[in-house]
């Protein structure tokens, strides 16, 4: 399978309208769509499928409530490695997406070198993460905890 250009794409004011839309309602009947965003159905269904195609939409999901599923902890950490050379990085990255409670992580220019966002059912939960999971993450020289007490925003990209 090809890999998919990670250059921006050209986009019109359709295409923007599309991923609005979408964006807010990723369920939307393409009927509806094309109706929204002044397009007949084919047009706006070749659309999306060239928007997935090209990899502007790389696809989509339900978005839960994740203290309806028990996982209401959220904490941050600050990760400080001993080493950081393309093939450790490469290393921790690798080894940082197997970690399935680290909801985000992200190379920071800082004193420390990664922000993870992790997402626990508690402290106790979170504590053995960061001691057994995350610590042990190649070139791991430090980490920094910081816990969120609430959250007013969390939505990612997937709209308001």
């Amino acid at each position: 399978m090809a890999e998919k250009s990670t250059d921006p794409v050209i986009l019109d004011a359709f295409d923007r309208k599309i991923i609005d839309v979408l964006r807010a309602d990723g369920r939307i009947a393409i009927t509806d769509l094309a109706a929204r965003v002044g397009l007949s159905k084919t047009p706006c269904q070749v659309r999306v499928k060239r928007l997935i195609a090209n990899g502007t939409i790389r696809g989509f999901r339900a978005i839960v409530d994740p203290e309806r599923l028990g996982l209401d902890h959220i904490a941050f950490a600050e990760v400080k490695l001993s080493d950081t050379r393309e093939e450790a990085l490469a290393a921790f990255r690798n080894a940082v997406l197997k970690i399935p409670e680290v909801e985000e992580c992200h190379m920071i220019a800082s004193s420390f070198d990664y922000l993870l966002k992790v997402r626990t059912a508690d402290i106790r939960r979170y504590r053995e993460v960061l001691g057994e999971r995350i610590s042990s993450l190649p070139h791991v020289a430090s980490t920094s905890t910081f816990v969120a007490m609430e959250t007013i925003r969390d939505s990612g990209m997937g709209g308001a």
